[in-house]
């Protein structure tokens, strides 16, 4: 019955069933608001229920009935209308939703989706209420919101306290108390770095009473360089940044310099609206720098193939498609991988809207099949070192061209000498060329004898090819000769003093053979490219006219050859014009002798020498540039709207770079619009959504879970955000900011709301369990990088070198071993590289690293923007046994040792101070100090074990203390490390 009218029921049947109407209002369970509000209380029931037949997509609709237009709601159909506002009775909508019988009743059962009876009566009572529409919030522009007065705000407190204390109010609850300090320390720290305190900054702020402590610790903060790295974590997840390319053989890519650009964005607190604009079209800015070169990555964060078996011009149409669903979860926060099919069942985009939007990205230039490559970034240590060498390259360069009169005497000399020895010196004429004789095959042009082979005579015609002269085929460079399979003949006349030994070298593309007077004098069969220098020989020559005839065969793709005498040791032209009369010499001919006697007067040479040092120097340098993928722009691919996303169906219409159609395009828009107006309308003050996803966003990460959920579908299928005007506020706070991204994260965490304890009260757990109205703050675990972060930050093994390439830490051998194309094995990085931040852990989508696995680490293979957070016995396994935190643990015992105090008392005091930034409970010690005793005794009569605990990691065991005590501490410190306070942030 799907395909009936909504509205297909008789007037007779509509009384009928409005008999039920006021029993079902009546009756629901839950209570009704006052006044029904079409985007809080009706549009969520219509998405979830009705959007999918009566919806935007217009392949799937049923009955040509829209229910997201308000218009077509409304309109009658054979006299009917689905909704009469101010009569339910009379509405065929609350007839069908009312309907007994299964044919009548909607939604029908085989959609799977029912309604409960508070739906029907909110349906109803917003019917009888007169049915008032509401575009959907998210595409309607944040607007200015006044602020609710509530006197309960401290005066540490802020706009956000007012929001949230008069929601709570409404619903007859408080907010919670203030957090102990030594709680709000560590809150901030894990928030706004991903590292706990030390105990010492603990202690400090504790004992901090002014007004002020608390704002200068949230500055101080926002100014460390590890605010960037954490924040850099999410963002990462958001754009899908990986170490591999995802597909097929996931082999690896060079793209750490787009995660250090990330850090240096958030610690630089660059605008997050040039953010977007840099990594969207950073290489279409004018005179892009380097940085925006690298930022450009972001367009190749995809997963690609190298697949030898894959259709390349199927993946160009996926990785089309990639961009457009991912640069719309990023940004926009919106679900567009619907339409690439058909238009979006929920949200009033279209399959043209999504290929119009894929049309921006057609002009970046990539293949289908294979990896893109990776340009080498300076950073800042690069630009350095390459600054000071030039620098000093710049001074040399000025001592070697300073003349002095010692230096002119000696060139004067050295000139004299030349001239006499120039005399002996064979006359190079001109090269003819004759050809190309087109043949069958490589074999056959190398050993087929054609005329020239037997007599050059350049007045003759052979074969209909004439001997023209090519006197553009200058010694000492590679000339192209184009034909496959086809035979070219050189030949030139040579002047010898004497009887004369000549040094030549030859390059060929392919092979060649060579003749010195009718004779052949060398002959190489092979299939090469031409480069210079390739063969190497010496030609006898004789007294007076030499003939040279060269020979090359072409087998395939472009052809050439190279050619060079080496006379005396000197090129040719320097010869040639020391034998010209010093009065008779051009400037440049000057200048040209000048030179080449500085490159080789004796005098000299120290500087030579340390010019070629420095040389060397600054090519190393550039060698040992990190690489990474940047977006270069070409000619735009032709764009077609693909039928059911068929890459095979080219049937479809050609479309151009367009924004969606029902959304407000740029004011005076590019009539050529690219990826750089794209960035512009994203970042448009106007835009409705760019600035609340952002800060929906910023809210997950300080209060648990967003305003708006879920944070990448503001949609239809999204909820209503909990406390809409503060999402509009905070949305226009930032755009008025210059989208200030540290003003915005001190705005949130300064807030009483943010400073309000975890703990549970009975009435919020009993009204709100979900915390959805801010009444207490959020206890959540930490992310997965954190949890290894903050093990090896207490244990003292943190290494906090901010950005380099990625890292491998310890992984279970044979974890790769189902890796193929090539097969490969993890090899653990060296020295500190195994104790960086899990921030710089090499990223494999296919085989994402175990630990960060284990703590809900995504695989980045599409765009994340929540992790989800398990609680699994896992997780307690890989904190007892993993590699990275048994020795972290172990490091962190001996710090116990030498640091907590001669008692195990102390030791344990002194540990939870560092860890957990709290005294320890009696119980706890008393339980902690019988394990240990127990430990003790076991590892001094069980050497095995002890020796097996000791040799875990690459940090060596030391050896000043009792083998036996460190390993009893270390059984002690992996509990502390495995506690949920200790990954929690609370």
């Amino acid at each position: 019955m799907q395909q009936r009218f909504l509205s297909g029921l008789s007037l007779a049947t509509i009384s009928l069933l409005s008999c039920c109407f006021s029993a079902s209002f009546l009756t629901a369970a839950e209570p009704i608001p006052a006044r029904i509000e079409f985007n809080r209380d009706i549009r969520p029931i219509l998405a979830n229920n009705c959007f999918k037949c009566h919806g935007p997509d217009e392949n799937k609709r049923e009955s040509d009935l829209r229910l997201d237009l308000q218009d077509q709601a409304l309109a009658k159909r054979d006299g009917q209308a689905a909704i009469v506002p101010g009569q339910p009775a009379q509405s065929a909508l609350v007839a069908r939703i009312l309907a007994k019988s299964e044919d009548e009743q909607m939604p029908p059962k085989s959609s799977g989706k029912f309604l409960t009876a508070r739906e029907k009566s909110l349906l109803q009572a917003w019917i009888q209420q007169g049915a008032n529409w509401q575009e959907h919030w998210a595409w309607i522009p944040p607007r200015p919101q006044a602020i609710p007065q509530v006197a309960t705000v401290s005066k540490q407190g802020n706009a956000i306290d007012h929001f949230i204390q008069d929601r709570l109010k409404s619903a007859g609850l408080k907010p919670s108390a203030v957090a102990e300090r030594r709680t709000l320390i560590r809150r901030l720290y894990f928030d706004l770095t991903g590292l706990p305190a030390e105990p010492t900054h603990v202690k400090a702020f504790v004992e901090d009473q002014s007004p002020a402590a608390y704002e200068k610790l949230v500055d101080q903060l926002l100014a460390s360089p590890h605010f960037g790295e954490r924040m850099a974590i999410y963002w990462l997840d958001v754009v899908r940044y990986a170490d591999s390319n995802g597909y097929h053989a996931d082999k690896p890519r060079q793209i750490s310099p787009y995660r250090d650009y990330v850090i240096d964005v958030f610690n630089s607190n660059k605008p997050y609206d040039q953010f977007i604009v840099e990594q969207l079209a950073g290489d279409l800015l004018p005179e892009p720098t380097s940085e925006q070169k690298v930022a450009s990555g972001f367009n190749m964060l995809l997963q690609t193939t190298d697949e030898g078996g894959a259709q390349a011009k199927e993946y160009l149409a996926k990785y089309a498609a990639d961009r457009v669903r991912n640069t719309s979860s990023i940004f926009l926060g919106v679900t567009m991988g619907c339409a690439e099919c058909h238009n979006h069942k929920f949200d009033p985009f279209t399959t043209k809207d999504f290929y119009s939007l894929a049309a921006f990205f057609a002009d970046i230039k990539e293949v289908g099949v294979g990896n893109a490559p990776a340009y080498p970034v300076a950073t800042a240590v690069h630009q350095q070192k390459l600054k000071e060498i030039d620098s000093k390259l710049a001074d040399l360069q000025k001592k070697l061209q300073q003349p002095t009169p010692a230096l002119q005497k000696a060139r004067k000399a050295w000139e004299t000498k030349l001239a006499q020895q120039a005399k002996t010196t064979v006359q190079l004429a001109p090269w003819y060329q004759l050809g190309p004789y087109p043949v069958a095959n490589f074999d056959e042009g190398h050993k087929k004898a054609f005329p020239p082979e037997t007599e050059v005579d350049y007045s003759k015609t052979y074969d209909k090819f004439k001997w023209t002269k090519a006197s553009q085929l200058v010694d000492g460079k590679v000339h192209p000769l184009n034909g496959t399979n086809r035979v070219f003949y050189l030949h030139r006349l040579i002047q010898a003093p004497a009887n004369f030994p000549l040094k030549i070298s030859l390059g060929s593309d392919d092979s060649f053979k060579l003749w010195v007077n009718g004779k052949l004098a060398a002959e190489n069969k092979i299939q090469r490219g031409a480069t210079p220098d390739q063969e190497k020989l010496t030609i006898f020559l004789q007294e007076g006219e030499n003939h040279l005839l060269l020979k090359v065969v072409n087998a395939g793709g472009p052809g050439g050859f190279y050619f060079r005498a080496d006379q005396l040791g000197i090129p040719p032209n320097i010869v040639k014009i020391v034998a010209t009369a010093e009065a008779q010499r051009t400037a440049a001919q000057k200048k040209q002798l000048d030179d080449y006697y500085r490159s080789v007067a004796p005098e000299l040479k120290p500087i030579r020498d340390q010019i070629a040092a420095l040389g060397q120097q600054r090519k190393q340098t550039e060698q040992s540039m990190p690489k990474t993928l940047m977006t270069v722009s070409t000619k735009p691919r032709t764009v077609r709207i693909l039928p059911r996303g068929n890459w095979l169906d080219e049937t479809g219409p050609v479309v151009t770079p367009a924004f969606p159609e029902f959304m407000k395009p740029l004011p005076g828009d590019n009539p050529t619009p690219n990826r750089l107006s794209l960035a512009k309308w994203i970042t448009n003050p106007e835009h409705p959504l760019t600035s609340r996803v952002f800060v929906n966003r910023l809210w997950k990460l300080f209060y648990g879970q967003g305003l708006a959920q879920p944070l990448d579908d503001l949609g239809a299928q999204g909820t209503v955000p909990t406390h809409p005007e503060l999402l509009d506020y905070l949305a226009l706070e930032f755009i008025k900011s210059d989208w200030n991204i540290k003003a915005m994260v001190k705005l949130m965490v300064m807030s009483d709301t943010y400073r309000q304890t975890s703990v549970v009260r009975d009435d919020l757990q009993e009204q709100d369990p979900y915390n959805y109205l801010c009444g207490r703050q959020a206890r959540f675990r930490l992310d997965a990088e954190f949890v290894r972060d903050n093990a090896l930050a207490v244990s003292g093994l943190l290494v906090r070198d901010i950005g380099g390439i990625s890292v491998k830490p310890y992984q279970p051998a044979g974890y790769w071993r189902h890796m193929n194309f090539p097969a490969r094995t993890w090899q653990a990085s060296s020295g500190d590289g195994v104790y960086r931040r899990g921030l710089y852990t090499h990223w494999q989508r296919m085989f994402l690293h175990p630990s960060l696995l284990a703590f809900d680490a995504p695989s980045r293979e599409e765009c994340t923007v929540e992790r989800p957070r398990s609680n699994t016995p896992q997780q307690a396994l890989v904190l007892l046994n993993d590699p990275t935190y048994v020795e972290a643990a172990r490091v962190f015992a001996a710090r116990m040792i030498r640091e907590g105090g001669k008692t195990s008392a102390q030791r344990l005091a002194w540990s939870y101070q560092l860890v957990l930034s709290r005294e320890i409970e009696p119980f706890e010690e008393k339980l902690l100090s019988s394990l240990l005793e127990k430990h003790l005794a076991s590892y001094r009569a069980n050497m095995a074990d002890r020796d097996s605990l000791s040799k875990v990691g690459m940090k060596a065991a030391p050896a000043d203390i009792d083998p036996a005590e460190l390993a009893a501490y270390t059984s002690i410190a992996r509990v502390i490390l495995n506690l949920h306070e200790t990954i929690t942030r609370q």
